[in-house]
């Protein structure tokens, strides 16, 4: 599925908020719960460290506070969103959804509400579906959030996974505006591919039991050889098509900001689209993969370093759970409609 913004109406994002758990979990300590080291990790990895949800913390808790911040810079008040979505694979719960909750916490009690479940992909999907009832005129300013605590869906015990992943969530505000705004978006899917990523039991077709607790079937499963192999080629596939797609080139990309999985991933995409090192925004070594808040993370990091200046061309792709990955490409505009101002972040 691939498009290009239509019909002369102009949609950016005029505000980005993040919010990241206080407890940072080092590679070291780690190594003192599962047999593994520092250097083996960040040899295959990148990751240093990633942040950990407190023990009471829900989805809500980290959505709040970047949500607000986000409306904040925008400079909108919450009761004028008609829009929210929640990207995740960690909900509070499977219903109420996330984001009926955080609407009524945020004040924004008229706005239509749902989570959106597409792994790592998340965010790319949500804001690709923001853009859309915000150019077709059935929203008027939409909220985005993406974010997971996948802590909590981790067995501590298993290196394959609990290295990779950590805690935190960012949003963005969508609105009309005079200049700049996305370009167009490439989404797909592979469901053939799903089983190598997986949490096996919790839904309908596996649903909670005696048995699938003492299987341990509540816990992300992932092959790893092969989520790789299919990250390294998506990556890369799914930001050529868009680019071509809007009639640009790798040469008119500002800022690339990849899904924050694996920096060996990200470093063969951008040498495969002979993207420059210095356009290339990582974060997985302080975060960890964050599945659906890792690219609006990283966007609040590249506004807080200063490189999301209006008029830039910026490139963000994700892949993950389903197996599914997204690109959009924008013409950055200025967040609020005024001078450029980052993010300052949370937690």
């Amino acid at each position: 599925m691939i498009g290009t913004a239509g019909n002369g109406v102009r949609i950016a994002i005029t505000g980005i908020g993040a919010y990241a758990p206080e407890r940072v979990l080092t590679n070291s300590e780690l190594a003192t719960i599962v047999d593994t080291t520092d250097e083996w990790i960040v040899e295959r990895t990148g990751i240093r460290e990633r942040r950990i949800a407190a023990p009471d913390q829900a989805m809500t808790d980290l959505a709040l506070p970047a949500a607000q911040q986000a409306l904040e810079q925008a400079g909108v008040p919450a009761d004028a969103v008609d829009y929210i979505v929640v990207a995740t694979v960690t909900p509070d719960a499977m219903f109420p959804t996330t984001s009926a909750l955080l609407a009524d916490m945020l004040g924004a009690r008229d706005a239509a509400a749902y989570d959106l479940l597409a792994g790592c992909t998340g965010f790319m999907y949500a804001i690709a579906q923001a853009y859309a009832m915000v150019a077709s005129g059935l929203s008027e300013r939409a909220l985005v959030v993406g974010g997971d605590i996948l802590s909590k869906i981790i067995d501590w015990r298993d290196r394959a996974t609990c290295v990779l992943f950590g805690d935190g969530a960012g949003a963005v505000v969508l609105e009309r505006v005079d200049h700049g705004g996305f370009l167009g978006f490439e989404l797909g899917a592979d469901g053939a591919g799903g089983k190598h990523l997986t949490l096996p039991a919790g839904g309908s077709r596996l649903p909670a039991s005696a048995e699938t607790v003492a299987q341990e079937q509540h816990f992300v499963r992932m092959d790893g050889r092969e989520v790789f192999k299919f990250a390294t080629r998506v990556l890369v596939s799914s930001a050529e098509k868009v680019l071509a797609e809007c009639g640009r080139s790798v040469e008119d990309v500002d800022v690339y900001i990849p899904h924050q999985a694996n920096v060996r991933i990200i470093d063969h995409a951008a040498k495969k689209l002979g993207v420059p090192r210095d356009r290339v925004v990582v974060n997985v070594d302080r975060y960890g993969n964050t599945s659906s808040g890792s690219i609006p993370l990283a966007l609040a990091d590249a506004a807080a370093e200063g490189r999301l200046e209006p008029g830039s061309l910026v490139l963000m792709t994700g892949m993950g759970a389903g197996l599914t990955w997204g690109s959009a490409l924008i013409e950055w505009s200025a967040l609020g409609g005024k001078p450029q101002q980052a993010p300052e972040r949370i937690g």
